[in-house]
């Protein structure tokens, strides 16, 4: 199973103005800084807890779907499955009719369940299964949830503040606590 980013969100869930805020910083020379500073936090954020926070477009390769038939989405919030196609060996692509599974996105993960007697296969030894998909909580930074936007400020802050590169072996100051309570219910549990 592999993820690709095949567009990333068009805005970051923060502006450069609300960290500067949150900074205290006037002018503009940090600008191109914070910038990038939002870009990484929000980047670890979503890794760290397999969210996409402003939607994203997404393809998910599959060598096989799973004998039960269901495939785990293993990125969330899941918006909507785009389409789903099968890959053969020579390269061609035959979409899968939506009417041969079932997207569940109540669940986190979000679950995509096939007919028992319509699972798509493929030919193709790798990714022969091709499912695009859209993942975020809206287009929009204000649909983000308040709590991730916090922790993201949060992020920004401690990262300006602590700009020295880590030396292996020496001691590293720990991204703070608040940040980790604030992200605590957008976890998935695993067992």
């Amino acid at each position: 199973m592999a993820m690709v980013l095949t567009s990333g969100p068009a805005i970051e869930p923060i502006t450069i103005e609300e960290a500067k805020a949150h900074l205290r910083i006037d002018g503009t020379s940090e600008d191109a800084l914070i910038a990038s500073l939002i870009l990484t936090s929000r980047l670890h954020i979503e890794a760290a807890l397999d969210l996409a926070l402003v939607d994203q477009s997404w393809t998910l390769l599959l060598d096989r779907v799973p004998r039960s038939g269901i495939v785990k989405v293993p990125i969330s919030p899941l918006q909507s499955i785009d389409s789903i196609a099968t890959i053969d060996r020579e390269g061609l692509s035959t979409v899968v009719a939506t009417e041969t599974y079932t997207v569940d996105v109540a669940s986190r993960p979000a679950r995509i369940a096939f007919d028992a007697e319509r699972v798509p296969s493929s030919n193709a030894r790798l990714n022969g299964i091709e499912i695009t998909l859209t993942a975020g909580y809206g287009a929009t930074a204000a649909e983000v949830p308040d709590p991730i936007r916090q922790a993201l400020l949060l992020l920004v802050a401690h990262w300006y503040e602590h700009r020295d590169p880590i030396e292996i072996g020496v001691p590293s100051t720990a991204i703070p606590q608040s940040v980790n309570r604030l992200l605590h219910p957008y976890r998935q549990v695993r067992l």
